[in-house]
């Protein structure tokens, strides 16, 4: 007990850093869900990526950092399939049960393995394809329901944000290998998804900020860009393993929260399937 009170005091907490992560970005989630009577997801999404991007921007002026890169074409690639994936995680997040939302929006591993798989043309392991198996049981088992409700819809959009998270890890991966340092990546990031939500409003509505609704977006901006930081954090000084089995606590972080804050209750079927996909997410960040 004396050694985590000591990690906590010196800030030390290694791959313990993407526990604080987890939560940041399930209190996201709940902002965006909070948001959801006074903005679209459009808006939530330009005023998130807005804060991020003039933060990451007051870094790298104090420290004179250059954010132009001759991989211009890779970054931008990188930031249009993040884009698509936190567009596609807010929609799925207003309209389904905030666990579930997250939930499909972690099956990015999967589909980062399975891109490995047929782009890179990776041998498919046993473990891959036990986790894909797996992931599949699991995400099935979690979609049926909404099929036979309205959500049918959202829970697409919310796999689909799984896709594309997918896509950009792995894009992120290949920036990293042409020597990219992280905080370029997440300013062109930001950046560019601050100017594609700015265009995409321009043509369709602001909503007004007023007193009862401004510290949603704070507090969305906030959370988020804690939750970068931490991860960041979690995967420099702790075992990259390790940090990313943490970041599946953000699952259970947003079951609590939406238990407490809106009732979602989760049915036996629906804890097994979110259990599958977390496991399955598991075993692929560990493939071979």
């Amino acid at each position: 007990m004396s050694g985590w009170r000591e990690a906590l005091a010196t800030g030390r907490l290694g791959a313990g850093w993407m526990i604080v992560a987890a939560f940041c970005f399930a209190a996201m989630g709940v902002f965006v869900k909070l948001g959801k009577p006074y903005f679209s997801p459009a808006e939530l999404l330009f005023y998130r990526t807005l804060i991020g991007f003039a933060f990451v921007s007051a870094l790298v002026g104090a420290r004179r950092q250059r954010v132009l890169s001759d991989n211009w074409g890779a970054h931008l690639k990188r930031s249009f399939t993040g884009y698509a994936a936190i567009v596609c995680l807010f929609y799925a997040i207003t309209a389904l049960p905030l666990a579930t939302a997250v939930t499909l929006n972690y099956t990015s591993t999967l589909f980062f393995a399975l891109i490995c798989v047929i782009w890179l043309r990776e041998r498919l392991s046993g473990r891959v394809a036990c986790a894909l198996l797996i992931g599949f049981a699991g995400i099935v088992t979690l979609l049926r329901p909404t099929f036979d409700s309205q959500t049918w819809f959202a829970a697409l959009v919310g796999l689909l944000s799984g896709f594309f998270a997918g896509a950009s890890i792995f894009q992120v991966r290949e920036l990293g290998q042409m020597g990219e340092p992280e905080w370029r990546t997440v300013w062109w990031f930001t950046g560019v998804s601050t100017v594609l939500s700015l265009v995409w409003l321009l043509f369709h509505r602001f909503s007004p900020i007023t007193s009862a609704n401004v510290w949603i977006l704070a507090g969305l901006g906030a959370s988020a860009t804690a939750g970068q930081l931490a991860m960041t954090r979690a995967y420099k000084e702790g075992r990259k393993f390790l940090a990313a089995s943490f970041g599946y606590f953000t699952v259970v972080f947003s079951a609590l929260m939406g238990w407490v804050l809106w009732g979602d209750a989760l049915s036996v079927a629906s804890m097994v399937a979110m259990g599958a996909v977390v496991l399955s997410g598991l075993i692929a960040a560990r493939r071979a």
